[in-house]
């Protein structure tokens, strides 16, 4: 991904960080309670802001991982290629096989049955 994108939304994160702690301040010197503070609207939207950007900035992560995990990939198919493959040779046969003339014919597949009777 975009190296200023990952910035935009961690800068988002911190602005939204910001107003949170702001918020939550002045309600406490409002005389609210813990519970209101957790229901209060404008806390929630800013803590799902915050989520958000976690979210967006786990993403990005993996992406930048996939994308080096890709490249490691490609860099060791790269570097087997470049490997000299040893050619093998084909062994020569020194006896070749014994060519049958032509007096000699095959035995006939149902003759080896009739023997067995």
């Amino acid at each position: 991904m975009d190296p200023k994108n990952k910035l935009n939304v961690e800068n988002q994160k911190k602005m939204a960080q910001k107003k949170l702690e702001a918020q939550r301040a002045f309600l406490k010197e409002k005389g609210a309670t813990a519970e209101e503070i957790k229901k209060n609207v404008t806390i929630r939207k800013l803590n799902a802001e915050v989520r958000q950007a976690d979210y967006r900035l786990a993403t990005i992560a993996a992406q930048e991982k996939k994308a080096q995990d890709l490249a490691q990939a490609k860099a060791e198919k790269l570097a087997a290629a470049k490997v000299p493959k040893e050619k093998k040779k084909k062994e020569v046969k020194v006896e070749a096989p014994a060519k049958k003339g032509k007096g000699e014919k095959k035995a006939a597949p149902g003759a080896a049955k009739k023997e067995k009777k």
